[in-house]
């Protein structure tokens, strides 16, 4: 029988997935719902770092120079931005099974597309279409897992998911230059897509033996405030933060390969070793940086004081960052920019952690999009700024000085925006 999640009214669901349910078949079909959201979830950073880690190929073919690449990294930030504005009533409207399936298969599509590409032209269309599909995913990840896991298994499954973008861009620079050698780079852009259309059809066989925990019925999206939530000043504290910060996640993730092309003049081949030790740090980050505030609070720190001082610990860790660029070998800059996103990931985790104590909780989903679009904002703005530096000759100097500073600026701006940070009350 084929899912349908419940609408407005409608009779609970069977309780063949009920919370706490110990069906074996029922824990199975769950623990490969997790590993299916793990799965595309590391596909949507897989297809998105494939075309920055064949960059040198495709400069060769298409002599595009740094700022026509950076157009393409420019694309898709801001397509996913604009893309965000909708993605919560997508799914919402159309359902997690069908919204889910259908960006896998849009994106997975688009990335194919690639390889049929022939001008800057239509690597923008091809690029655009799959960031608007890929932005479906966190939103269409989380409410499956509320859905769908029940509450004792859920954060244990979001924190496996977590950590799915890491290990795609740890996977991805190992794989797919030396492929692209062998077999060229349209090939890489045919196999990656192929393996989102391999997902979708597990996905359907899967998500049609689940049905929602019992009690979870579909939510009703109340109206947005948009007055209120954008004449609030904590609003503009995590919009600010985020901006400030995810600019680095952005400028590492589609320019380092070129960095360790140009500095190191590491082949193609070569490439994938430093960038897998760079997102091996960050994904320890990802997994242990939440454990810094609740230390302090319970050494009898304030919530303000334990907050700001986690942040701070990660903004000074940043600051070995821009030693990459006198760094001897390619394994130490890795190792100096590794460290840099290690930080982004414990600066990130305080953020959102902030955002849960000073937003009220009816207005967090929305506040929290509201910065990923500043995020996306401004990693549109260094992605360009990197294109014009490397054509004008100033290199990669002026990128790792702002890479260094933004956390602590954004700090700067958190304590000038909040200089007490409180709980929200609802």
């Amino acid at each position: 029988m084929t899912l349908h999640e419940p609408q407005g009214a409608a009779p609970p669901p069977a309780p063949s997935l009920a919370e706490g349910s110990a069906d074996p078949a029922a824990i199975r079909a769950q623990n490969v719902l997790i590993g299916l959201i793990f799965l595309a979830t590391a596909l949507n950073y897989v297809d998105r770092q494939v075309l920055a880690l064949l960059k040198p190929m495709l400069e060769a073919e298409f002599n595009w120079t740094d700022q026509q690449f950076a157009h393409l990294g420019s694309i898709f930030q801001l397509a996913a931005a604009a893309s965000l504005l909708g993605v919560g009533w997508f799914v919402d409207r159309f359902g997690v099974r069908f919204a889910y399936g259908f960006a896998v298969a849009v994106w997975s599509l688009a990335g194919m597309a690639h390889a049929l590409a022939a001008s800057v032209q239509q690597f923008v269309i091809a690029r655009a279409v799959l960031a608007t599909a890929e932005s479906v995913n966190t939103p269409a990840a989380m409410k499956t897992a509320a859905i769908y896991l029940p509450i004792q298994r859920r954060s244990i499954g979001i924190g496996i998911i977590n950590t799915a973008p890491n290990i795609g861009a740890i996977i991805t620079p190992l794989l797919i230059p030396p492929f692209a050698i062998a077999f060229g780079w349209k090939a890489a852009f045919l196999v990656t897509g192929a393996l989102g259309l391999l997902w979708l059809a597990a996905w359907h066989f899967n998500t049609a033996k689940l049905k929602p925990i019992a009690g979870q019925t579909a939510t009703t999206r109340g109206k947005v405030e948009w007055g209120v939530i954008l004449s609030d000043r904590r609003t503009w504290t995590v919009i600010g933060a985020k901006a400030f910060t995810d600019l680095v996640w952005w400028f590492v993730l589609f320019w380092t390969p070129d960095f360790f092309s140009r500095q190191f003049n590491l082949s193609q081949g070569a490439l994938g070793w430093p960038i897998a030790i760079i997102f091996t740090l960050a994904a320890l980050g990802a997994v242990s940086s939440g454990a810094l505030y609740p230390a302090l609070l319970l050494r009898g720190l304030s919530v303000n004081a334990a907050r700001k001082s986690a942040m701070l610990a990660f903004a000074l860790i940043v600051l070995v960052m821009p030693l990459a660029l006198i760094a001897s070998n390619p394994w130490i800059a890795a190792i100096c920019i590794g460290m840099g996103l290690f930080a982004h990931q414990g600066f990130s985790t305080n953020i959102f952690g902030m955002a849960t104590e000073i937003i009220p909780s009816r207005r967090i989903a929305t506040v929290i999009a509201l910065g990923a679009i500043g995020g996306n904002l401004t990693g549109t703005g260094i992605i360009e700024f990197a294109g014009w530096s490397l054509d004008s000759g100033l290199g990669y100097v002026p990128l790792f000085v702002v890479c260094g500073s933004a956390y602590l600026v954004a700090l700067a701006f958190i304590h000038l925006m909040q200089p007490k940070l409180a709980t929200a009350v609802d």
